[in-house]
């Protein structure tokens, strides 16, 4: 079991959401916490947060999307820390729309540069680090990136990337004594839904999810605190997830109606 007092981790997309959620569920414990967004003021709040509850703090403003920005976050974490034991991947875009109502085809580039090729920049740069510690990758992806999922095509391709890159890396770093684990969320309640881009890659405003028939950000952090704990391969927050992944070898046709009807009641 991993114990996380004077552990640097970095958490990507920290400012809302899951991301935020973890770093306050794992402030507790000791951590030193590079808390790594766009949102300056919404990150200066949160580590004021964690550092109450017990954790020291570096706040990088990092867009993902540049891989001179997420160097940039790795050297300001080694020169503040020393070191790197957990890089969490967790920036994340998405969005909500039929293809054939997709008039802008930007969001498509612009949802892999956030969830597949930013997750690849970060991890590139922090491994040489992760390496000397025998540390732990963390790949926040989604069940999105396990089957297919109506209106959500480019945010499904990104998170599939993800899997398949970090699947990859898996098995390239077997013998290092670094880890590589996959978290697959089910809807968890985040500011990510609100975000979500619309076909003419405009955000949506309101989230279209029914919230409060999902799991909260909270509840989705204490899962992959146990993950990260466990060191564990994938975790797959949701019994309609875990399902999934068994019926799309056994009974696809189920598995697809089973996402069409998700989507259709937004839950």
């Amino acid at each position: 079991m991993l114990d996380f007092e004077n552990k640097t981790i970095i958490i990507t997309g920290a400012s809302e959401g899951i991301g935020r959620a973890l770093a306050l569920e794992l402030a507790p414990h000791g951590p030193r916490l590079v808390l790594a967004a766009r949102n300056r003021e919404r990150l200066a709040s949160l580590a004021m947060q964690c550092e109450v509850a017990g954790a020291e703090t570096l706040v990088c403003i990092c867009d993902v999307t540049g891989p001179g920005n997420c160097k940039s976050m790795v050297k300001q974490s080694i020169e503040r820390f020393g070191q790197i034991d957990i890089l969490v991947n967790n920036a994340g875009a998405t969005m909500w729309a039929e293809f054939n109502e997709i008039s802008d085809l930007l969001i498509f580039r612009e949802i892999m540069d956030i969830n597949y090729l930013g997750a690849v920049y970060c991890t590139h740069f922090a491994l040489p680090y992760l390496l000397k510690s025998q540390g732990l990758i963390v790949a926040v992806a989604s069940v999105a990136g396990l089957t297919g999922i109506p209106s959500r095509t480019g945010y499904a391709a990104s998170k599939h990337a993800m899997v398949g890159f970090f699947d990859s890396l898996r098995i390239e770093l077997r013998k290092t004594g670094v880890d590589v684990s996959v978290i697959a969320p089910d809807f968890v309640v985040s500011q990510i839904h609100r975000r979500a881009l619309k076909g003419d890659g405009q955000p949506m405003g309101e989230s279209p999810i029914q919230e409060k028939r999902i799991m909260s950000a909270e509840d989705c952090a204490r899962l992959i605190v146990g993950a990260i704990e466990k060191r564990q391969r994938l975790l797959i927050t949701s019994t309609r997830g875990k399902l999934g992944r068994w019926l799309k070898l056994i009974a696809p046709r189920l598995i697809d109606r089973i996402a069409e009807r998700a989507i259709r009641l937004r839950r």
